[in-house]
């Protein structure tokens, strides 16, 4: 009988960090995915060089302190000799959009096994579970991150949530660049902070929503 070798798929190093804190899954392998896939220009090639240098060239590092932060702590996951997938990812837009990444790289790849998706809450808590396939969601991803159309359906409540905030939050009438708009004279730290309590739901980090509140007023 073969053994279960299980690979847990953490969303970013601030999870990864708690978990190895708290000794959570301890003895368990444990990557972390250090990325903001719903902000700026995406590669369909997923975690090639055309990939790394549009994520770098949107995180404002070199192709080489890319792939030292984002690729080189998914070697485990790239190596596939993983026989079992457990993903650990928040319910907001941010987390959403990395799981999809995640997923439609696992489809490309041929990984056919079920895989657990664990939803946690603020404090990195497990709040709900499922148990899904990749099948499927490379497609999905493409219609929604590089069409950016909204499928038909979404069979995942979190991230059909996820991706209808993805595909709207940059929009004129959105209530994030609406927030924005009524505050041009607050100064863009203090913007920042208000973004971050008021907007959760998005996920985004105080990088994302400088470079947003910028774009903005240069307009």
């Amino acid at each position: 009988m073969i053994r279960e070798h299980t690979l847990h798929i953490l969303n970013g190093q601030a999870m990864f960090d708690y978990f190895k804190k708290t000794h959570f899954l301890i003895d368990e392998i444990m990557v972390p995915f250090n990325e903001a896939m719903c902000f700026g220009y995406i590669s369909d090639e997923l975690f090639t060089q055309d990939f790394v240098e549009k994520r770098a060239s949107v995180h404002h590092v070199t192709t080489e302190q890319y792939t030292e932060i984002t690729l080189n702590p998914l070697e485990p996951l790239f190596s596939k000799d993983f026989t079992h997938i457990e993903l650990w990812f928040d319910e907001d837009m941010f987390c959403q959009i990395n799981i999809l990444t995640i997923l439609a790289w696992l489809d490309k790849n041929g990984h056919s096994k079920p895989i657990n998706l664990h939803i946690v809450g603020d404090k990195f808590q497990p709040i709900e579970s499922y148990t899904l396939l990749a099948t499927g969601y490379y497609e999905l991803f493409k219609q929604v991150m590089i069409h950016k159309t909204l499928p038909d359906s979404i069979n995942l409540a979190p991230l059909k949530k996820g991706v209808e905030l993805y595909l709207s939050y940059l929009q004129e009438d959105s209530d994030l660049i609406t927030y924005i708009k009524n505050h041009e004279n607050m100064s863009e730290k203090e913007l920042v902070y208000h973004l971050l309590v008021n907007f959760k739901k998005y996920g985004l980090g105080d990088v994302q929503y400088l470079e947003i509140i910028k774009a903005q007023r240069s307009l």
